[in-house]
């Protein structure tokens, strides 16, 4: 059994026009020590599914099925005391904006020492030296100095590492990093994914991490989902999702890397941008954007290919091809 599963979860927002799907039929699992990318563009449901693997989606939004379950825990089913003993003990977040997650007037160290105190029976001192260990594993200069300090007097490349961390206190057994380098320059964006892969594989620590940016996750993740308008539309071993992507969105995203234009000319890009979730067209959601379909074909909305299936299974390539042809109109 997986240390993570997630079965057909389906989140919702309760307007005043009505209940919009955030996510529907996302199924994915995580074994120890695994890394696992999330992709997709703004709005694709990523952050939304890294939320509600905690239960922290805020209201209007809620859990209308499927299940997450942790270590053999349901943890969409759990009381909110039984969240507190898995929330940053067993399971760390680490969010885009560290400035939105550190207090502005308590010193690092306070916050480090009230975050161990929450879940172990230990004394000041002995969480003092705990979290100056922390400091030291993510390469923090003058550690001793940093815990008296406040969030503003740090740099972002150096919050961010603070952060990190923050996360590694508790020694968890998975980190949720969502888009921990949004705000980042690109050198220190690629000293902190550096870092965070090497303590993932010291500690044999699993991590989940959603991004935008497929160069990072073909460089840190070992499996990737590919997500968009609130669906998986592709998942399996990073390198051959990379290598031989199967949905035109997917294919979309490689392509639009920097690395894939011609010297001198436009960036590539994907036409159009992501559809409302209260409005989704018929048929596949990205068929409005896809380079290989001629009109919309107006037949009901099909399953996600990757719907709690591994895609690199060879026995799924029938199903997937029937998928296509269901779907779209390829161009002749």
């Amino acid at each position: 059994m997986a240390l993570l599963e997630v079965n057909n979860l389906d989140v919702r927002f309760a307007l005043r026009q009505g209940e919009v799907h955030a996510l529907r039929d996302i199924c994915f699992s995580l074994e120890r020590g695994e890394r696992l990318g999330i992709v997709g563009e703004s709005g694709a449901g990523k952050s939304v599914a890294a939320f509600s693997l905690l239960n922290l989606i805020a209201k209007p939004g809620f859990i209308a099925g499927g299940t997450v379950t942790f270590d053999g825990q349901v943890l969409n089913r759990m009381s909110e005391r039984g969240l507190r003993k898995v929330r940053g003990n067993r399971v760390s977040m680490i969010f885009q904006d560290p400035m939105m997650t550190l207090n502005p007037v308590l010193s690092i160290g306070e916050q480090m020492v009230e975050c161990l105190k929450a879940h172990r029976r230990i004394s000041s001192k002995e969480a003092r030296r705990i979290a100056l260990d922390k400091l030291q594993q993510v390469q923090i200069p003058s550690p001793e100095t940093r815990l008296d300090q406040y969030p503003h007097e740090l740099s972002g490349g150096m919050r961010q590492r603070i952060i990190i961390a923050i996360a590694l206190l508790l020694d968890p057994d998975i980190i949720i990093a969502d888009e921990p380098t949004t705000a980042l320059d690109v050198t220190i964006q690629a000293e902190i994914m550096a870092l965070l892969l090497d303590l993932c594989e010291q500690h044999n620590v699993g991590l989940i991490l959603i991004t935008h940016d497929l160069g990072v996750v073909s460089q840190v993740t070992q499996r990737m989902l590919v997500m968009y308008a609130g669906r998986v539309i592709e998942q399996g071993p990073t390198r051959e999702i990379i290598n031989d992507p199967q949905h035109p969105y997917t294919q979309g995203l490689i392509n639009a890397l920097p690395q894939m234009a011609t010297p001198g000319e436009k960036l590539n890009q994907i036409r159009g941008s992501m559809p409302s979730l209260s409005n989704l067209p018929s048929g596949c959601a990205f068929h409005p954007r896809c380079d290989f379909i001629n009109r919309a074909d107006g037949k009901p909305r099909p399953p996600a290919p990757s719907r709690c299936l591994n895609l690199s299974n060879p026995a799924t390539a029938v199903w997937r091809v029937i998928w296509w042809l269901k779907c779209s109109k390829i161009a002749v």
